[in-house]
Parts: structure tokens; sequence; C-alpha cells
């Protein structure tokens, strides 16, 4: 078969364009660091990146929640401590009542005046907000959930609850969620109790307002009612010591998972500057011979012109 010049020189154009690209090519990842930069240099891969960024986009996410309800739980856990400090003050306040004999009015006032602060400690304590929310409302996050109650006279005489029973849910990962413990009306209510902590410090601070023989025998009889409520509060607290080990084990899997997911990325999206340049070398002297070999084949003489 007969080789013209014009088919000669139609390949070494082919060729020398073939050899370009690839440079260009190369070129163009050394320079962004990355394998593919646009979605028609390697479809497939392309989608494979786009479905890893999504993932990461994801594991972020959820990171920003666990994080959040790690920092709610163990500011509950801090009010909780509180409370129950407060609740072993009252439980003193009424052993040492029952031990000091007969008390003039003066001291009975002192120590309704003691247990009175320790309610309002509680109080304060419940209406905890972490983030601008009340962690202990229920979905009412965005109102103080507990309030002091007074009698006719403006004294403190109790507490009462007005969030909802709702245990808000977080998503920690696709799929799984976790309840935060936010129903303030299960601190209220012990079981075996017979009654909500309200009413209980209804009574109490009304046995100090009698402070007669009578009311002091009732006081007896609360020492074992402080340590349902008392018992009560350390176990709801234990609860939530659970699900902060919980959330723990999630961040340690969403730490590892993005690790896992960005090493995947590096390896499908990032170049490995080494080897691309020693590619970007054999291209260059691939071109470069190909434009030498040009020059011997497309060479113009004078008989170009007869």
């Amino acid at each position: 078969m007969r080789i013209s010049t014009n088919m000669v020189n139609a390949d070494f154009l082919n060729n020398l364009a073939t050899t370009t690209n690839k440079v260009q090519s190369t070129m163009n990842q050394l320079a962004s660091l990355k394998e593919v930069n646009k979605a028609s240099d390697n479809p497939l891969l392309v989608s494979k990146i786009l479905d890893l960024n999504v993932s990461i986009s994801q594991n972020s996410s959820y990171a920003t929640t666990i994080s959040d309800a790690k920092d709610w739980t163990t500011t509950q856990d801090g009010a909780l401590q509180l409370v129950e400090k407060s609740m072993n003050n009252i439980r003193n306040i009424i052993v040492a009542v029952n031990n000091s004999g007969t008390l003039t009015d003066a001291e009975f006032k002192a120590y309704r005046s003691e247990l009175q602060q320790e309610i309002g400690t509680i109080v304060d304590a419940m209406n905890t907000n972490y983030d601008g929310r009340y962690i202990f409302g229920g979905s009412k996050t965005t109102e103080p959930p507990f309030e002091i109650t007074k009698d006719a006279n403006g004294e403190v005489n109790g507490l009462k609850y007005n969030g909802d029973e709702t245990n808000l849910a977080r998503e920690i990962s696709n799929g799984v969620s976790i309840n935060l413990l936010t129903n303030g009306n299960s601190v209220m209510n012990a079981q075996g109790a017979g009654k909500d902590l309200g009413t209980f410090f209804n009574e109490l601070v009304a046995d100090f307002d009698k402070h007669d023989e009578a009311a002091i025998a009732d006081l007896s009889k609360k020492l074992g009612e402080v340590d349902v409520f008392k018992n009560n509060i350390v176990n709801y607290n234990t609860r939530i010591g659970a699900i902060e080990k919980r959330i723990d084990a999630a961040k340690d899997r969403n730490d590892s998972e993005k690790i896992t997911l960005k090493n995947t990325l590096s390896t499908r999206q990032d170049v490995d500057i080494a080897q691309k340049y020693m590619e970007y070398q054999n291209q260059m002297l691939a071109y470069k011979s190909t434009l030498a070999m040009g020059t011997k084949i497309m060479q113009t003489t004078v008989l170009d012109y007869m």
C-alpha cells in the first residue's frame, strides 16, 4: 500500500495532539493537586468523590450534634449535683431540728429561712440553661420550667413544674438517635413517694410554720421522704451519665469515620506529586520527541513550490 505524504503528516498531527493533551492534562493535575478537575475527566471517579464529600458533610453535621448533646448532658449533670447537695442540706436541717429539743420561734424561723433558701437553690439549678435553652423543660426550652411558689404572705413554700414531659431526641449517626432526659417532671416525682416534690416542700414549710410538737413529730417522718426524693434525683443523674457514655462512644465512632472518609477521599482525589511529576517528565519527553520527529517528516523543500 502506498503511503502518501499527507497520510504521514496527518498521523504526525494526530500523535502531536494526543501527546499535547496528555501533557496539558498532567499539568492541570499538578497545578490543582487533584486527579480530576471536571466531570468529563472521569465521570465515575467524580461521582465517587461527590458521594464522599456528601458523607463527610453528614459526618461533620453529626459531630456538631454529638458535641451539643455532650455539653447538654454535662450541664445537666452539674445542675443535678447542685440539687442533690441542696437535698442533703434540707435533710441536715430536718435532722438538726429533731436533735435540738425545744426550739424558740426565732430558731424555727431561722431554720425555715434556710429551708426556703435551699428550695430557691433547687429551682435555680433546675432552671439552668445551655446555649439559651432550658435543659429540664421538655420541649419547652425557651421558658424557665421551674417556678417558686409562695403563700399569701409572699413567703416561699415550694416549687412547681411548668414544662412538659418530652425527652428531646438527637440523631447522632445515620438512623441512630438518643433521647436526652429533658423531662423535669421526672425529677419532681419519685416512685413510692405518693406526692411530688412541690407538695413535699409545701408540707415541710408548713411544719416549720407551726413549730409545735406535732410539727416536729411530722418532721421525723419527713426524713424518709427526703431520702426517696434524693435517691430519685441520684438515679435520674445516673441515667444521664449512661447517656453521656453512649455519646462519648458515638463521638469516637464519628471521629474514626471522619478519618476513614478523608483518607478515602484523599486516595481518590489527590494526586501523588512524585508519581505525577514522573508522568509529566515522560510525557514531555514524548512530546519533544514527537516535535523532533515532525521536523524531519514535514521538512519544506524548494520542490514544494515547483
